[in-house]
């Protein structure tokens, strides 16, 4: 029996000259991947709707030997067609995905992250790019985990505190009208660097490129 769900798509790669294995993000399964077989066929019932970040309903039937579940239907939610349309967007976009993936494990409900990733493609698709929708995700990620940093202890200066426990608690419809000065940015920058590398041993390639706008 078919099973159905609701996501985010956050990669995608060739599996055969036709076929796409499309990598999910949604809220009561986790992370998931599927093999869209023949969607790069001229006619496929796919063409068009397995881009990055489009969100989607769509049911797919469950592998009993893998982790590869074959996709069957799937009717598009939102585009977010802006982000493909600004480099400096889908960089950001681009990073944060990445990060997600390392900090999350595969096929493990994650409704609290999927809302988090979903609010972010929202926010960059009304708002152009700035550090303090990396940093805000980044910091709100690490709170989901259960790792956020107790700032009066963590070695960085008072305006940066400040300004993460105020990207940490905001909504994000606030978040655009934040102004920092560089110095807190800066401050912030290299405290979340050093404690995104603590924590999860590494960081995303791509992390430069989202906060150089």
């Amino acid at each position: 029996m078919d099973e159905r769900a609701s996501g985010i798509i956050l990669r995608t790669r060739l599996l055969t000259e036709t076929s796409l294995i499309v990598h999910w993000l949604t809220p009561d399964l986790g992370r998931i991947a599927t093999v869209a077989k023949g969607a790069r066929r001229p006619k496929s019932p796919f063409r068009g709707k397995l881009d990055l970040f489009h969100a989607a309903d769509f049911s797919f039937a469950r592998s009993r030997r893998s982790d590869l579940h074959t996709l069957r239907e799937i009717s598009l939610l939102a585009t977010h067609d802006p982000l493909r349309r600004d480099l400096a967007r889908l960089q950001q976009v681009a990073y944060c995905s990445k990060l997600l993936e390392q900090a999350t494990e595969t096929e493990t409900p994650l409704p609290e992250i999927h809302a988090l990733f979903a609010d972010l493609l929202t926010h960059l698709t009304r708002h152009p790019a700035a550090p303090q929708p990396v940093f805000a995700f980044e910091i709100k990620l690490l709170f989901e985990l259960g790792l956020a940093p107790d700032f009066a202890r963590a070695g960085v200066g008072v305006p940066a505190q400040q300004l993460l426990q105020r990207l940490l608690d905001a909504p994000w419809s606030d978040i655009a009208a934040f102004n920092p000065q560089p110095p807190e940015l800066n401050d912030a920058r290299r405290f979340l660097h050093g404690f995104l590398i603590y924590h999860l041993d590494r960081i995303p390639h791509g992390r430069a490129a989202a906060l150089d706008c």
